[in-house]
């Protein structure tokens, strides 16, 4: 597996199998038969959508790349049970996949969120054995996985690798500590903002697949809770929400209404390349 060459990698979106597009199964094909036909740094680069594979060097990727592999990941899809060791390393090209401490009382709180920021499976990955909290794709998508053991393998031998991946779980525990503070002191409606401003940063779309049940245990409140937040935004002219998926309409008043931890949390990811 490897490489092929390709033209025009921006024109690949169409889907393939299992709704995967064909830019992210193409790259899983290299048949034998190519004669070592490679793609360009330039090509590489704009191949990617998540952002520790798009920023890594040719040389680091194309050592990498014959060992990813292509996946689609639904809604609801289970990639990491606490306390269980996983087998894979995901790195999402879409969708977001929510880290959820799952409480005695049947509670469900979040505690962070992973899109094309970053990867799924940071304890196995840095070698700290099972993790303690569930993850879980709370909107649908796709990307890539790869064996937890090669990628760790991978990691010591290519520093731009191990680096990349470090940065990342730096991004992430800025948006842990960050989101503990937030769910602490703000108000719902400003974590609300602030929720949809980062799922809007990891998925750029304006639309996002979620219903207000889904919002209602991620924040860790009532859903008629949320409906009141969502239903002043919806006034305000900021968004729509209709059967299940939220449209932002207007960003800016997302920014506006969302408190400070949007910020430190965005700027830190990008400080860090991650968006």
């Amino acid at each position: 597996m490897g490489y092929i060459p390709i033209r025009n990698p921006s024109g690949l979106d169409s889907e393939g199998s299992g709704g995967i597009p064909l830019r992210v199964l193409v790259l899983a094909i290299w048949p034998s038969h190519c004669g070592g036909a490679h793609l360009t740094d330039a090509i590489i680069t704009n191949v990617y959508r998540n952002r520790i594979l798009a920023s890594l060097p040719a040389a680091t990727i194309k050592q990498l790349a014959p060992h990813l592999t292509p996946v689609n990941l639904p809604r609801d899809l289970t990639l990491r049970e606490p306390g269980r060791p996983g087998n894979h390393v995901y790195f999402l090209e879409d969708g977001i996949c929510s880290i959820v401490v799952d409480l005695e009382n049947g509670m469900t709180v979040e505690v962070g969120i992973i899109g094309r920021d970053g990867f799924v499976g940071i304890s196995t990955a840095l070698g700290a054995g099972q993790p303690p909290n569930r993850c879980f794709m709370q909107v649908p998508g796709y990307g890539y996985r790869v064996k937890t053991k090669i990628l760790v393998e991978l990691s010591e031998a290519l520093p731009p690798l191990r680096l990349r991946l470090l940065q990342s779980v730096q991004g992430l525990f800025t948006q842990t500590a960050q989101t503990a503070a937030c769910n602490r002191v703000h108000e719902l409606h400003q974590r609300l903002a602030r929720w949809l401003l980062m799922c809007h940063d990891r998925l750029q779309t304006e639309q996002i697949q979620i219903t207000q049940e889904f919002l209602a245990n991620m924040l860790g409140t009532r859903r008629s809770s949320v409906s009141v937040a969502a239903g002043m935004f919806q006034k305000a002219g900021i968004i729509t929400y209709v059967r299940g998926r939220v449209n932002i309409l207007n960003r800016d008043g997302l920014v506006d209404a969302a408190c400070e931890c949007y910020k430190t949390v965005h700027d830190e990811s990008v400080r860090l390349g991650l968006l």
